[in-house]
């Protein structure tokens, strides 16, 4: 017996029906990002290999899809997995995120745009994730980047288009975390780890949502027991003001809200950053989006420098989205530091979500001909409709109608004619509405 065909595990194949509606949100979230400036660019689907391992990516760069090198050698390939060294079996690879392709992207293109650029990038990324649901090893990012500007209108700009779209996707209940990571590395600093060890702390501290703050505690304790104590009263005080509102996001993005989490002193310009943020954004965001400081969010991407920010929302037992400042990134390939700021839609998380209308287009109708019509005449019809603005699909008539038809209403066509030998004028077809 043949065995069924499915698509590779963790990739998916899509019928037309949720094509549609997942081209319909994309449409959205297009439409509202072009409306604040920004412009669409494409980049490959392939990177160096050596980009793709940059020491930037965190541990998505272990999730990436390496290609093999063109005509390698059976006895170079064995050696080379013998001694685990990868760079020598694979000089490409599949991106992981639309963010080190950005950044290849500009200092290739550098002359040719504008000081200060507004990219959208809109496609599909691997990782070799243990598939669930939420995530895929395949998946589409919506990202909008900034770069050029070291100023706080990135953020603002940032934040303000994606709460839109998100908005205009009909999510509600959003909540935009914001943290700085001058604000994280300081707090390490004041409870007492030394700075070769702030990377590893803050990769712990990222698991929080997952083993709570004993288990954080208890794994910093590896590193500097006393410094993981100070850090755990830290946490014991930020958790009633997550909690203020009992939805674990409480704290408001105000400086008098931030400084009564934080021991006195600490990143004191990562602070006034977040309160300049979050008077900037006072009264600017759609209904049914919030903006709450997280001094617990960490993301685990290594090439973030400043601000970070995360949307959460309740009926995602993850993000579905996120993104944050990178200004050294760009500098890796240009050899001088370029200011750069991002957010990503999960859109794979976000779509998941969505109760989303079936997408509207011109006026679909299929004709149905009998088996002796000639095709010229057929194909005459189609065209003039074609050129009228309808979409057109043409079946050929079947002893079980019933099911043809169900099948067309299902496909989104709303109307119907039959096509008669000798019919070639638009003027001699009889439409019918198919709920009819």
């Amino acid at each position: 017996m043949a065995q069924p065909v499915n698509p590779p595990r963790g990739m998916r194949d899509f019928l037309p029906a949720d094509k549609a509606r997942r081209e319909h949100a994309l449409g959205i979230i297009r439409g509202v990002y072009r409306s604040h400036g920004f412009d669409e660019i494409e980049t490959p689907v392939v990177e160096d290999y050596a980009r793709l391992h940059a020491g930037l990516g965190g541990d998505n760069e272990k999730l990436s899809f390496s290609i093999l090198k063109r005509g390698i050698r059976p006895e170079a390939l064995a050696a080379a997995a013998e001694a685990g060294d990868a760079e020598q079996l694979a000089d490409l690879g599949l991106r992981f995120d639309l963010t080190v392709p950005l950044t290849r992207f500009f200092a290739t293109h550098r002359a040719e745009l504008p000081p200060v650029f507004r990219s959208i990038q809109i496609a599909p990324v691997w990782r070799a994730e243990r598939p669930q649901r939420g995530r895929y090893r395949q998946f589409v990012q919506a990202d909008i980047d900034i770069i050029g500007e070291s100023g706080l209108l990135a953020e603002v700009e940032l934040i303000t288009a994606t709460s839109q779209a998100l908005a205009a996707l009909g999510l509600a209940d959003c909540v935009i975390r914001v943290n700085d990571r001058r604000i994280l590395f300081g707090l390490l600093a004041h409870c007492g780890f030394a700075a070769e060890t702030h990377d590893r702390a803050l990769i712990t501290i990222d698991k929080l949502d997952k083993i709570g703050a004993i288990g954080v505690v208890e794994e910093l304790r590896e590193i500097d027991p006393d410094a993981a104590d100070r850090i755990g009263a830290v946490l014991a005080g930020v958790e009633p003001a997550l909690n203020a509102d009992g939805a674990g996001i409480g704290i408001p993005l105000t400086r008098e809200a931030i400084a009564g989490v934080l021991p006195d002193g600490v990143a004191e310009d990562g602070v006034a950053s977040l309160a300049a943020l979050g008077e900037a954004l006072e009264g600017g965001l759609p209904e049914g989006v919030a903006v709450r400081f997280d001094p617990t969010l960490v993301r685990g991407m290594g090439y973030y420098t400043g601000t970070i920010f995360e949307v959460a929302h309740p009926g995602s037992g993850s993000s579905v989205g996120g993104g944050g400042r990178y200004d050294g990134m760009v500098g890796r390939f240009l050899g001088q530091d370029v200011p750069a700021v991002g957010f990503s839609i999960g859109f794979e998380r976000v779509v998941d979500l969505l109760a989303l209308p079936e997408p509207t287009g011109p006026d679909a109708v299929a004709l149905i001909a009998d088996v002796d019509v000639v095709p010229a005449d057929l194909l005459a019809l189609k065209r003039a409709l074609v050129e009228r603005g309808h979409r057109v699909r043409l079946e050929k008539r079947q002893k079980n109608m019933k099911t043809l038809l169900a099948r067309i209403a299902e496909d989104g066509f709303s109307r119907v004619a039959n096509v008669r030998p000798g019919m070639s004028d638009l003027g001699e077809l009889e439409f019918r509405q198919l709920a009819d």
